[in-house]
C-alpha cells in the first residue's frame, strides 16, 4: 500500500523508549495480574474522563457486558441499541440473556436518533446504549432526558471515542456508566485486547470490579457468578504511556479530517457531519458514496488502504436471525451500510499521504 489504512508500528516507534521501559518495569516486578499498573491506569483514566471510577477489563465487549450484569439486566429484559453499530454492542446485551431492541440512527451523524427512541420503549425496557460511533459523541442530553422520564439506565458504548467531547464533557462521563475498548487500532490502543468501565455510580463500580474477578472480592470467596475479565499489568503499563499521548494524537487525527473536509468538499462524496456541540476524535473518517464497492476497488488499485465500518448491520447478521428481522426493516442503517467507506486518518499520516488520497479521490469523484 502507498497509504495504508493504519500502520500500528508507528505509534510504538514514536514512543519506543517509554513503552520498552514500561515493559521492563512490569517484567521485573514479577506481578502480572491486578497489580499496581492496573490500579494506576484506572486512576489516571478515571481522572482523564472526569469520573470517580475506572475498572479495567479484558475487552470492550466484556466491559459493556459487565455493566449490564452489574445493573441486574438479564433474561426477559429489553435494551435499546443502535441499529447502526458494530455487533459487539448487541452481543453485550445478548450475553446477559436480554434482548437488543434496535433503533435507527440519524442519517447525518450515523448515531442513535433520539427522536425514535420512545417508540421502542416497552414495559420490558431497562436501558439504552448509545454508541459514540466513529469517535463522534451521540446526542446525549435528549437520550438521557428520555431515559430519566422512563426510569431507564443509560450506558455509553465509548469503544471508539477516547477523548471525544460532548458539550465540553468527555465521553465516558455522560451516562450511568460507559464501556471502552483498547483494541490496538483504537485511538487509545493496547498491544492486545483490553477494555475498561467508567462510572460515577459507586454501587455499579463495586459490582463490576467483583464480577470481572470471578465474582470475588476476597480470594476464594465468591459473591456472584462472575467472569475472568481482567486488564493485565502489561497492557495497563502500555496504556499509561499511551494515555499521555492521546490528546496529541487525537489532534493530529483532527488535522487529517480537516484536510479531507476542505479538499473533498466539491466532490460527489458525502462527508462527515459534525454538530456544533460535538468534539469528535476521528477514530475513523467515514465518507458515503453510492458506488462504494467500485470506489474501494479503485482506491485499492491506487495503493490507498480503506475499510468498511460496517458492511452488514447486526439485524441482518446470521447471528441474529432468530430475531426475525428482514432486509428493509431498518432502511437508514441498511443505506449507510451500503455506502460508507473509511479513509486513512491515523495520527502518523504525513502531508504527502493525505495528498495521495486526495489526488486519487478527486480523479474518481
Amino acid at each position: 500500500m502507498t497509504v495504508p489504512f493504519l500502520d500500528l508500528k508507528l505509534p510504538y516507534l514514536e514512543i519506543k523508549g517509554e513503552l520498552d521501559a514500561a515493559y521492563a518495569r512490569v517484567m521485573r516486578s514479577g506481578w502480572y495480574i491486578l497489580g499496581s499498573e492496573v490500579e494506576a491506569f484506572e486512576q489516571e483514566f478515571a481522572a482523564y474522563c472526569g469520573v470517580n471510577h475506572c475498572i479495567g477489563t479484558g475487552s470492550g465487549l466484556e466491559a459493556l457486558h459487565l455493566i449490564l450484569r452489574a445493573a441486574g439486566i438479564g433474561p426477559g429484559d429489553h435494551v435499546i441499541v443502535p441499529a447502526n453499530t458494530y455487533i459487539a454492542t448487541w452481543l453485550a446485551v445478548s450475553y446477559t440473556g436480554a434482548t437488543p431492541i434496535p433503533v435507527e440512527p440519524d442519517e447525518h451523524t450515523y448515531n442513535l436518533d433520539p427522536r425514535q427512541i420512545e417508540a421502542a420503549i416497552t414495559p420490558k425496557t431497562k436501558a439504552i446504549i448509545p454508541v459514540h460511533l466513529y469517535g463522534q459523541p451521540a446526542d446525549m442530553d435528549p437520550i438521557i432526558e428520555i431515559a430519566r422520564r422512563h426510569g431507564l439506565w443509560v450506558f455509553e458504548d465509548s469503544a471508539q471515542a477516547h477523548g471525544a467531547l460532548y458539550k465540553g464533557r468527555h465521553a465516558g462521563s455522560l451516562g450511568d456508566a460507559a464501556g471502552f475498548s483498547f483494541y490496538p487500532g483504537k485511538n487509545l490502543g493496547a498491544f492486545g485486547d483490553a477494555g475498561a468501565v467508567t462510572t460515577n455510580n459507586d454501587t455499579l463500580a463495586e459490582r463490576v470490579r467483583t464480577l470481572r474477578n470471578y465474582g470475588s472480592r476476597i480470594k476464594y470467596v465468591n459473591d456472584y457468578k462472575g467472569l475472568n475479565s481482567r486488564l493485565d499489568e502489561l497492557q495497563a503499563a502500555f496504556l499509561r504511556v499511551k494515555l499521555r499521548q492521546l490528546d496529541e494524537w487525537n489532534s493530529r487525527r483532527s488535522l487529517v479530517a480537516a484536510y479531507y473536509n476542505e479538499a473533498l468538499a466539491d466532490t460527489r462524496l458525502i462527508l462527515p457531519y459534525v454538530p456544533e456541540w460535538a468534539g469528535p476524535v476521528w477514530h475513523v473518517y467515514v465518507i458515503r458514496y453510492a458506488g462504494r464497492n467500485n470506489l474501494q476497488q479503485q482506491l485499492i488499485q491506487a495503493g490507498i488502504g480503506t475499510l468498511i465500518h460496517y458492511p452488514i448491520p447486526p439485524h441482518l447478521q446470521k447471528a441474529y436471525q432468530e430475531l426475525g428481522y428482514m432486509e428493509g426493516d431498518f432502511p437508514v442503517s441498511e443505506l449507510i451500510a451500503h455506502e460508507v467507506l473509511s479513509l486513512p486518518v491515523g495520527p502518523h499520516m504525513h502531508d504527502e499521504d493525505m495528498e495521495s488520497v486526495y489526488q486519487v479521490l478527486i480523479g474518481l469523484c
